[in-house]
């Protein structure tokens, strides 16, 4: 639970990339600056002026490599989903501006081959990368992103035609 200190900061805008490849799985990479086995998929912030769209694109690019041509866009998150960091996280990041990030999620279908994912980029963010079950995203993401990430999942698995979320 956020003390009042941080309960009045506000979210940074945020997109996250659902990617899935032909067998249904979902892109995963693991953080480069978690000592743990952090995994999470894709995302990053919304720069002024950037349209969440673009941002997705663009992120998309800075952490996999993945050209937007190689991905066909399948659907946006309805809502736009936050979640708050653990308290401890919050004077580390952004300058401490932030309690946490609000986010508008996209899925992509990945019509490319593996040898166009290159994770050493210049913004690198991940020390490897897989594709991975929606059913095993859950243990393999950091607890304080679970709940978003169960939301994407019970909006996205049936447009990617899996009701493998459990």
């Amino acid at each position: 639970m956020l003390s009042n200190k941080y309960k009045k900061l506000p979210y940074r805008l945020n997109v996250g990339l659902m990617i899935v490849n032909h067998d249904k799985k979902v892109f995963c990479g693991q953080r480069l600056d978690n000592n743990n086995q952090a995994w999470q998929m894709p995302q990053g912030g919304i720069d002024e002026g950037e349209t969440p769209i673009n941002a997705a694109h663009r992120e998309l690019y800075e952490e996999t490599g993945i050209k937007k041509e190689k991905v066909e866009k399948i659907a946006t998150s309805k809502v736009w989903i936050n979640y708050d960091l653990p308290q401890e996280l919050i004077p580390k990041l952004w300058g401490g501006k932030y309690r946490g990030q609000k986010q508008k999620w996209f899925l992509f279908k990945f019509n490319g081959l593996d040898a166009d994912i290159d994770i050493n980029t210049e913004h690198k963010e991940f020390s490897n990368w897989c594709w991975m079950r929606p059913s095993s995203l859950m243990d393999s993401i950091v607890p304080f992103k679970q709940e978003v990430y169960k939301k994407v999942l019970n909006e996205f698995c049936n447009k990617m035609g899996t009701e493998d979320t459990n």
